[in-house]
């Protein structure tokens, strides 16, 4: 009897153990977020609202996990005069200048036709794991599912770098 009890209790703290140890994808997600911020990226989950897609009354409210680079070129003028956009992976009726299946959150008709084709490019080449893109003064970010690896942030830094540049 007093076996019983003795194995009892040490399985008891095995599961306790085992139940606060990190699973294997909150592993992966913690290794890929310090290669982010190596990368010079801010890494942040958010609750993001889209715009109302097609067929839907209400829109929702989505936790989603924003991969940020800050944006340390611009001078105080340029800053308050920023044109601030916010693109979305829905189907929604604010899509003027994109593609299909991508939408408007934020700046509509704000980006002239260099800056359309530049970020029309941009949309082409994004994962499908990438729900949105938003920049202002402070960053430029992709709101994205990390179902990728570490490499895929080399990739989207690169994909990134022409919006820091040209400040848009």
């Amino acid at each position: 009897m007093k076996w019983a009890i003795i194995v009892l209790i040490m399985m008891s703290l095995l599961g306790s153990m085992m139940w606060v140890m990190p699973s294997p994808r909150q592993r992966f997600l913690a290794k890929l977020r310090q290669q982010a911020s190596r990368l010079g990226f801010q890494v942040q989950i958010v609750r993001m609202t889209p715009p109302r897609a097609a067929g839907q009354v209400k829109p929702e409210v989505l936790a989603a996990t924003a991969y940020r680079l800050p944006r340390y070129n611009l001078e105080k003028k340029h800053r308050e005069n920023f044109t601030e956009w916010q693109i979305f992976r829905q189907t929604a009726v604010a899509n003027e200048g994109l593609p299909e299946s991508w939408c408007w959150g934020a700046g509509e008709r704000l980006l002239n036709e260099k800056q359309l084709e530049i970020l029309n490019t941009l949309i082409s080449e994004l994962p499908d794991g990438v729900a949105s893109v938003e920049s202002t003064p402070v960053h430029i970010s992709l709101y994205w599912d990390e179902k990728g690896d570490e490499t895929t942030l080399g990739y989207f830094k690169e994909l990134l770098q022409p919006f820091i540049d040209q400040q848009f």
